[in-house]
């Protein structure tokens, strides 16, 4: 009888142990896995249309989560673009608004104006802010938000920096690396697989707690460098007639592709899959590439990275957030890089609207995630890009509106117009047909400028034809 007793009360015990750890998961915030592949465009993955390029664990990913057909990043180059990830503020609020040091045009029409080469120590980031639930975060592969230790990621509220650096590229994806914050490998070690070997570890060694692994992968940006047998495999699969035909680049995003394979394998050894948010997108459009080395193709997309146009912003997005995503959905509404810092914050169970005085310019995602045809509330999205770029951008600014897009040039002040649900190349400019609309657009687009303060380009005084 007293054994029988005994056995009960510890009956009891184990199973309100296990209420009590069943509790504590539930009250736990989602792991968030954020992978941000470096110049993917549009129609890079096979879930968005390639015929070349294999992505079986992406495209897997997919279809476990939600797609976005209209996402968009904040800026159609690198370093703006990551810097409105972190923050989730417009590039043009930051004053980052160009790649990281930039291209230098001195004899051209305008004068850039005097922007901010790093990104500021009192911006607040997405690991800093996430803080507040627990988490642990990691930015693992490229930083390229400032020169210098004082700019790297661990100054930003991250708790652990590997491989990033000042460096838009690396100098090698082939160990020896010459990278300062990553040790080289073995030599012939592959960067993609280096950095999942330092995700996976990462992800094991803080199971327990909230994490945020950040992933700003230096793939598939130049230089084009793959594993031999990769790239044979895909010299041979080219046909007459495809639009993607370098076999190189394919490799590499094969290599990716890889890549997430493995941290979702990691996820599910440590049963952290189920929860785990992972989002997967990309900085820019695809790099295009000239006519003797053609890199990619945003087909039907017009033009590409360091364009005015949509190749230059629209790139490929997935969420999966497991118990809410609905598995293999799909969403066409307008979104943008802005748009994560938020939608975490919610994930986490912080409150979105921020409490430090730093205005939030995205806005959380999370309805979306769980109705593609809910309302997000805003009106439009806006570009801010002051440069030059030989992607083609010569000082721009634009704004999309429902189905229209308006893209308002500095060099002569002309204005282009497209509606890119019947026009999605953007080969029919309506400026002209459809005037009010267009001066509507651009009033809009200015009342923003000066909401955020942006930068405006200046005449050249030593401008030369």
């Amino acid at each position: 009888m007293l054994f029988h007793q005994c056995w009960t009360a510890l009956a009891c015990l184990l199973a309100l142990a296990e209420l009590g750890v069943a509790a504590a998961d539930a009250a736990r915030p989602p792991n968030i896995v954020f992978i941000l592949v470096d110049d993917m465009g549009w129609t890079d993955l096979g879930c968005f249309g390639s015929e070349l390029y294999e992505t079986p664990h992406i495209d897997r990913l997919a279809a476990k989560g939600m797609r976005f057909t209209c996402a968009y990043s904040a800026c159609t180059v690198c370093s703006p673009s990551r810097a409105a990830v972190v923050t989730g503020r417009y590039p043009a609020r930051l004053h980052l608004t160009d790649w990281i040091h930039g291209h230098r045009r001195p004899k051209a029409k305008l004068r850039v104006p005097a922007w901010t080469e790093y990104l500021p120590a009192e911006e607040v980031t997405l690991a800093a802010a996430l803080k507040k639930a627990g988490y642990v975060s990691a930015a693992i592969g490229k930083w390229h938000l400032g020169d210098g230790p004082e700019h790297y990621a661990t100054q930003h509220g991250f708790d652990l920096n590997i491989a990033g650096f000042g460096a838009g590229q690396p100098p090698s994806y082939f160990s020896p690396y010459k990278i300062p914050t990553l040790a080289d490998g073995p030599p012939g070690e592959y960067l993609t697989d280096r950095e999942t070997d330092e995700a996976c570890r990462f992800m094991e060694e803080h199971r327990d707690r909230p994490f945020l692994l950040y992933m700003p992968r230096y793939c598939v940006h130049t230089p084009l460098q793959a594993k031999p047998p990769l790239i044979e495999r895909y010299r041979q699969k080219i046909t007459p007639g495809m639009r993607q035909t370098n076999a190189t680049y394919a490799a590499m995003i094969h290599s990716l592709d890889e890549s997430v394979g493995r941290l979702l394998a990691k996820l599910d050894e440590l049963n952290l899959a189920d929860h785990t948010v992972v989002c997967f997108t990309s900085d820019n459009g695809g790099l295009i590439g000239g006519e003797k080395r053609r890199v990619t193709s945003n087909a039907p997309l017009r033009a590409g990275k360091g364009s005015a146009y949509e190749g230059g912003v629209r790139v490929p997005l997935m969420i999966h957030w497991p118990g809410v995503t609905t598995p293999g959905s799909a969403c066409g509404e307008p979104v943008i890089g802005i748009d994560y810092f938020p939608t975490f914050l919610e994930m986490a169970g912080l409150a979105v609207a921020p409490d430090d005085g730093h205005a939030l310019d995205g806005v959380s995602l999370a309805p979306l995630l769980k109705d593609a045809h809910a309302a997000l509330g805003r009106e439009a999205i806006f570009w801010h890009y002051p440069h030059y770029h030989p992607g083609g951008a010569t000082p721009y600014s634009a704004i999309r509106a429902g189905d229209y897009r308006l893209v308002e040039f500095y060099e002569d002040q002309h204005v282009e117009l497209y509606n890119l649900r019947t026009d999605v190349g953007e080969a029919h400019d309506l400026a002209a047909t459809q005037p009010e609309r267009a001066a509507g657009l651009r009033r809009r687009l200015a009342a923003w400028r000066a909401e955020v303060g942006a930068q405006d380009p200046t005449p050249n005084p030593d401008f030369q034809p």
